[in-house]
C-alpha cells in the first residue's frame, strides 16, 4: 500500500447524477479526494473532468454495487489509496407506485438489491479501511425508511432495510473508531429519481413536485452530508431527517395554487 496522501479520501456510490454527483462536488470542494462510482461510466468521467479542471482530486470507477464480485475488485483497486476516510452509500432508487396487491416482485427485488444489498456489499468491502482511518460511513436512506405510504411498499421496504443497516452497524461497531451516519431526505427534486420511479413518464414525474414552492435540491442534501462528516470525530450524527418546509410527512405536503 502506498503512503497516504494529505487529502482525505471519500468514496461515493451512485455518483453519476443527483445527490451523489452533488455530494462529490461538495466533498471535493471541502478538500477530499473523491472516488466516484456508478454504472454510467460516461457521466462519471464527465464529472471527474469537471472536478479536476476545478483543481480537485477525483477518480472515476464504473461499478454496479449489486455485483458483489465487482465490488470486491473495486476494493482491491482502492489499495493504492490507503485508508478510506468517508464512504457515502448513496446508490439507490425507486421503481413503480403499484400497491402491494399488484406490484411486480421483480421491481421489489431490484430495489432491494441496490438499496440494501448494494449498501451491504460496499460496506463490507470498505469497512476495514474505514476503521483504519477512524472514518465515517454514511447511509443515504429516506423518510421512506421511517414511515410508510400507499403505493410505496417496495421502496419503503428497501429503505427500511437501509435504515436498519445503519442502526445495526452503529450497535455492532460501538467502541470501534468509525462513525455511522444516516441521512434521511424527504422530497428532493433531482433530474432522475421521480422519472425512474414513473418509468420514464415525465408528466407523472413532474406532478410529484407540482405546487411545491421549494422542494429540496441535491445540493441541499450534499451540503448536509458534508456538514455531518466534517463534525469533530467524537460527534456522531446518528440520524438526520431533512425535508423541505412544505413537507410535514411523506403524505402531507403543502401545494400552492
Amino acid at each position: 500500500m502506498r503512503t497516504r496522501t494529505a487529502a482525505p479520501t471519500a468514496v461515493i456510490t451512485g455518483a453519476s447524477s443527483g445527490i451523489g454527483a452533488a455530494t462529490a462536488r461538495h466533498l471535493a470542494a471541502a478538500g477530499y479526494r473523491v472516488v466516484l462510482t456508478a454504472r454510467r461510466e460516461d457521466r462519471l468521467h464527465a464529472l471527474t473532468e469537471e472536478l479536476t479542471a476545478a483543481g480537485h482530486q477525483a477518480v472515476a470507477y464504473a461499478l454496479d454495487v449489486t455485483d458483489r464480485a465487482a465490488v470486491m475488485t473495486f476494493a482491491v483497486f482502492l489499495d493504492e489509496y490507503g485508508p478510506i476516510d468517508v464512504l457515502v452509500n448513496n446508490a439507490g432508487g425507486a421503481i413503480g407506485t403499484e400497491t402491494v396487491a399488484t406490484a411486480d416482485p421483480a421491481d421489489w427485488r431490484t430495489m432491494y438489491d441496490v438499496n440494501v444489498l448494494g449498501t451491504l456489499n460496499v460496506t463490507q468491502a470498505l469497512l476495514p479501511r474505514l476503521v483504519q482511518a477512524e472514518g465515517t460511513l454514511v447511509v443515504l436512506s429516506s423518510t421512506a425508511g421511517l414511515a410508510t405510504y400507499e403505493g410505496g411498499g417496495g421502496y419503503v421496504a428497501a429503505k427500511h432495510g437501509a435504515h436498519v443497516i445503519a442502526e445495526t452497524l452503529r450497535l455492532e461497531l460501538c467502541g470501534q473508531p468509525v462513525r455511522v451516519i444516516e441521512i434521511a431526505p424527504g422530497m428532493v427534486r433531482t433530474e432522475g429519481f421521480a422519472l425512474t420511479r414513473y418509468r420514464g413518464d415525465q408528466d407523472k414525474a413532474d406532478a410529484v413536485y407540482a405546487g411545491v414552492a421549494d422542494p429540496l435540491t441535491a445540493d441541499d442534501i450534499a451540503e448536509t452530508i458534508t456538514w455531518a462528516v466534517s463534525r469533530p470525530p467524537h460527534v456522531n450524527v446518528d440520524l438526520l431527517v431533512v425535508r423541505p418546509r412544505a413537507q410535514a410527512s411523506n403524505y402531507k405536503v403543502h401545494r400552492e395554487g
